[in-house]
């Protein structure tokens, strides 16, 4: 054999082993033990079926080996009353069940939902696997493949009553992990922090490492006309301009904000640009990217305002906000008519309260009835 075909060779062999230890390293980092959750109120998944769960009230970030690694090219669901489904397995009753995420693996389309059971500070995590025949599964955490890390600078678990800027009311703590997206190698997490301006966006490489600083963020609130650094990102989703990473962020009374991933540095103070204004009074609740007949969306669930499918189409182009504002502006969107519930304020709203991307052609949804059941379905993405 030639040099030149010797050294190929090599190359090869090189390259196909370190291709094996590189993907074998996302799951090698995950041990063998008992997680100890103290809640479990979003999740994100990463590749090879890895799971991550945000634990607020614990102040951690767990990564979970569901070993749920069989491709599904998916298909319909539609489970009707699947809280009450999840209660009679967990020896309840509906009313004390909440489903606080809802998230697909992209590899086998089960569908994984973060359940409360109980209510208040003593509820019991439990996460949940649906497959689309409607079988429920709990995903065992006190004998699983895990790694987690602490936050470095989480909001001390505290009562401080009735806080407007706090969505789960007067304990910051809760608002420690408000929303999770794993991208290219990194966890992303948006929450709170105990640091002078308190909503906070981390970078978490994965495999864990040590925790940092996190970043903490100021948007300018057109609606309320002035900066605000208290209120946490409600939820948000990455996507890309130009070859540059961003994400799209989304806040109680509904500011859009892009704001860069290079910018989220331990330490740093970022001034996220807001870009539209989609109306008061209103929380948003997820966010999924998808494309459909040439264009590019976000779809948005809320509390009060329906489901939003908001043009993504030149999205670079929109002038920042930085003046008061009385109305909706920025970005174009329309109401998605036939997932548009009835909005309760100050009560629990009636329609989609969960969502997540099924596969490019439909979403998954958590829908809450008239009568308090939830159905667990998908539909075509509009």
């Amino acid at each position: 054999m030639s040099k030149v075909r010797t050294s190929v060779y090599a190359l090869s062999i090189i390259a196909i082993f370190a291709m094996a230890s590189y993907s074998a390293s996302l799951t090698d980092s995950l041990k063998p033990g008992s997680a100890d959750l103290k809640s479990a109120n979003v999740m994100t998944f990463g590749p090879e079926g890895v799971l991550f769960v945000g634990d607020s009230l614990g102040g951690a970030l767990y990564a979970f080996d569901t070993q749920d690694r069989t491709p599904y090219k998916g298909a319909p669901v539609d489970i009707k009353g699947i809280n009450g489904k999840i209660a009679a397995m967990l020896g309840t009753t509906p009313d004390e069940i909440s489903i606080n995420d809802l998230k697909v693996n992209p590899i086998s389309k089960n569908m994984y939902l973060a359940v409360s059971r109980g209510r208040g500070p003593a509820a019991v995590p439990v996460i949940l696997r649906v497959d689309a025949r409607g079988k429920i599964e709990e995903l065992a955490t006190n004998h699983v493949q895990y790694s987690k890390v602490m936050l470095a600078d989480a909001p001390r678990n505290q009562d401080l009553g009735i806080h407007p800027l706090l969505i789960t009311g007067g304990n910051p703590r809760l608002e420690a992990i408000s929303d999770l997206a794993y991208v290219d190698g990194k966890v992303l997490v948006a929450g709170l922090a105990n640091e002078e301006f308190t909503s906070a966006l981390r970078v978490f490489p994965f495999p864990f490492e040590q925790a940092t600083k996190a970043a903490t963020v100021e948007i300018w609130h057109a609606g309320h006309g002035r900066f605000e650094t208290q209120s946490p990102i409600n939820t948000f989703v990455p996507y890309t301009i130009k070859g540059e990473q961003y994400i799209l962020a989304a806040y109680t009374c509904q500011p859009l904000v892009e704001i860069p991933v290079a910018a989220i540095k331990p330490g740093a103070k970022i001034r996220g640009t807001t870009i539209a204004e989609l109306g008061g009074g209103s929380r948003p609740y997820d966010m999924i990217a998808y494309s459909k007949n040439g264009h590019n969306y976000f779809l948005m669930s809320t509390s009060n305002r329906g489901v939003l499918k908001i043009s993504a189409d030149g999205i670079e182009s929109y002038e920042p906000i930085t003046k008061p504002v009385d109305d909706i502006t920025g970005v174009r969107y329309e109401t998605v008519s036939e997932l548009q519930g009835i909005a309760r304020p100050m009560t629990v709203p009636v329609g989609v309260v969960q969502l997540d991307k099924y596969d490019d052609k439909m979403a998954a949804i958590v829908w809450r009835t008239g009568s308090g059941s939830m159905d667990l379905k998908t539909i075509a993405l509009p």
